[in-house]
């Protein structure tokens, strides 16, 4: 329906989400928006618009007309949180034209959703477009409080608690950004989607806000985005809930990203056995016999990947530059690739191989050609360190090369998720966080308190490459760097609570074999799943610990993990269907490298007492009982 007199008339356009609790506003003159949250102002006066590198800005707008839609489905999802997204959404696009000069038109489109907003900027087909950048901020109301991380290339950084007064106006932060209203009442966190054709963006802090710049291109810095005809800018996402965990069961990004075409049920979500973290940087050569020691413990343990990580190719070179002379279609002379797929095959295990991204971008048909011949399950493709628009494309067109070749996409040294896994599920996980490979090294910064933080900030925006499984745990003060076999900061009830609470289909299992024989906890590894059909968060905050539940069938897998200070913690259980269950629990021990194993029947009516020690946590399994 398109309203013309009655919107003219009006100052603003007003966009209410289904239940009507959250709103969004366009001032008439395409200027500013406003958002709104159960009665609350989230974002007080904002600016909108794009800043065009040839032709000038656009200026002197007029509301033309708005047309309104509204989204009612249900969207299937594979291999992810939720096997299903409830995409319900009011929506309206306003179209706007220059009173003088040149007339020229702008849209914009507009998503209200029960759990956030959502626009994006559309400019009309006929003409190439330069663009510079965007004019679109988040001006809030008072001086909230966020966890923010610094930006940077890899996006390997520390999450922190400011104010948005305590910013450093000099620094870049990066997206997410999670706050909390002035009131408390409302935590929200913004993101982006729908990124496939432009770049990716950062936030500048201003005393009373933030600013989106988007990243340049590398060969016009003075250019953001070149687009041959028209222009689709991302959505600019604003994730809203009571608690900042419910932020977690938010499916909005999927929402706004492109479904898949064709058919990707070949996609296997599982773990894998992985040959990088528990041994050295540098020095040690790779062996058939290491491999096939790997294969093996993946094929006992029921996972069905092996990760191979750097040292395989032909001529492999020093971290971190691509070396010239490695040849990533041939490997060293000691291994045999095609014999080592041979002999995981036919123990039930598929290999996957770890590649720089300069090695693969000028000859991608060719490597993945081979790749295919040879039998790989998936490429882990790593250090692009960029989300500029040459490298965004990069993205996607390895993400459809891969799915041609139904291999699945790891994508490390990569900046955080933007909806791409939506329109390609093989691109199955990727990293853009400060993970577990930081234990390796002497910097304190993968702590139980920042394990904490990335469920409720960093995961929000899809899969996460932390690479858990670290089982020579220890607690923050017994804890000793060391880049062979290396310890975590965290017990190992953390450590199995973490393939709960982190959100990657493809989990690496980090440690050597020799660390998870006779180990306590381990057979919780082995049983848990990596893909989900329902997430719930239960309980806790970015600053303290976090309780989080995931369904796999009728079956349901709960992760509590604790930042530096121990705690008790009761888990109420009316996430469970009818019946009784078998509760198996796995919680601290005596020991940061022991957990105690615990049964009890439970049901729906009743919760369990979890208690974590200092860097601790839990984990437990509920199974129907038949």
């Amino acid at each position: 329906m398109i309203l013309l007199a009655s919107v003219l008339a009006a100052s603003q356009v007003v966009l209410a989400s289904p239940d009507d609790r959250v709103s969004i506003a366009v001032a008439s003159d395409g200027g500013s928006y406003s958002v709104t949250r159960r009665g609350e102002r989230i974002l007080a006066a904002s600016p909108l618009g794009l800043e065009l590198a040839d032709g000038g800005d656009f200026s002197g707008l007029e509301l033309v007309d708005v047309t309104r839609q509204s989204g009612r489905r249900e969207l299937s999802l594979i291999a992810t949180k939720a096997n299903s997204a409830r995409d319900w959404y009011n929506g309206a696009t306003i179209r706007f034209r220059e009173r003088a000069g040149a007339r020229r038109s702008i849209t914009l489109e507009l998503r209200a959703y029960d759990d956030g907003v959502a626009f994006r900027y559309l400019l009309p087909k006929g003409a190439p477009v330069a663009l510079r950048g965007e004019k679109t901020g988040f001006r809030f109301v008072g001086d909230p409080t966020c966890e923010v991380t610094e930006y940077s290339g890899s996006h390997e950084n520390a999450f922190q608690t400011l104010k948005i007064s305590q910013l450093d106006k000099a620094k870049l932060y990066d997206l997410p950004a999670l706050c909390a209203s002035v009131s408390g009442r409302t935590h929200f966190a913004f993101a982006q989607a729908g990124i496939e054709a432009y770049a990716g963006s950062s936030l500048t802090p201003l005393p009373d806000g933030l600013q989106v710049k988007v990243t340049p291109r590398p060969d016009r810095p003075d250019v953001a985005v070149l687009s041959p005809d028209g222009l689709r800018s991302a959505w600019r996402v604003v994730m809203m809930g009571d608690r900042a965990g419910d932020l977690i069961e938010s499916t909005l990004i999927q929402s706004l990203s492109p479904p898949p075409k064709g058919d990707f049920a070949w996609v296997k979500p599982g773990k894998a056995a992985w040959d990088w973290w528990s041994g050295p940087i540098v020095g040690e050569k790779p062996t058939m016999e290491r491999y096939r020691r790997f294969i093996d413990f993946a094929a006992a343990s029921g996972f069905p990947y092996f990760m191979i990580d750097v040292g395989w190719a032909l001529n492999t070179g020093p971290c971190c530059a691509a070396d010239p002379k490695t040849d990533v279609t041939r490997s060293e002379p000691s291994i045999d690739v095609p014999a080592l797929v041979e002999y995981a095959s036919s123990k039930g295990v598929g290999l996957l191989l770890w590649l720089h991204w300069q090695h693969i971008e000028p000859r991608m048909d060719e490597v993945l050609d081979t790749y295919q011949r040879w039998g790989i399950k998936g490429v882990k493709v790593d250090f692009m360190e960029r989300d500029d628009q040459e490298m965004v494309a990069f993205y996607v067109r390895l993400a459809a090369a891969t799915a041609r070749r139904h291999l699945l996409l790891d994508m490390h040294g990569a900046f955080p998720p933007a909806g791409l896994a939506r329109t390609w599920p093989n691109f199955i996980t990727q990293e853009g966080v400060m993970g577990a490979e930081y234990n390796k090294f002497d910097w304190g910064k993968v702590t139980p308190g920042h394990n904490v933080k990335l469920a409720f900030t960093r995961m929000l925006l899809g899969p996460m490459d932390f690479t858990p499984g670290g089982f020579r745990n220890s607690t923050p003060q017994s804890y000793k760097a060391q880049d062979v076999m290396p310890m975590t900061r965290n017990t190992r009830g953390q450590a199995l609570a973490q393939f709960v609470v982190y959100d990657s289909p493809l989990q690496m299992v980090a440690d050597a074999p020799e660390a998870y024989a006779r180990a306590s906890g381990f057979e919780f590894l082995e049983m848990v799943p990596t893909a989900w059909d329902e997430t719930r968060f239960i309980s806790g905050s970015p600053d303290s610990f976090i309780v989080l539940a995931r369904r796999k069938g009728r079956s349901w897998y709960i992760g509590a993990m604790t930042n530096e200070e121990g705690r008790d913690v009761e888990i109420p259980l009316r996430i469970l269907g009818t019946g009784k269950y078998r509760a198996t629990i796995w919680q601290d021990g005596a020991s940061a490298n022991d957990v105690v194993r615990t049964t009890t029947d439970a049901t729906r009516r009743d919760s369990l007492s979890i208690r974590m020690r200092p860097g601790g946590g839990a984990a437990v399994l509920l199974e129907p009982v038949r």
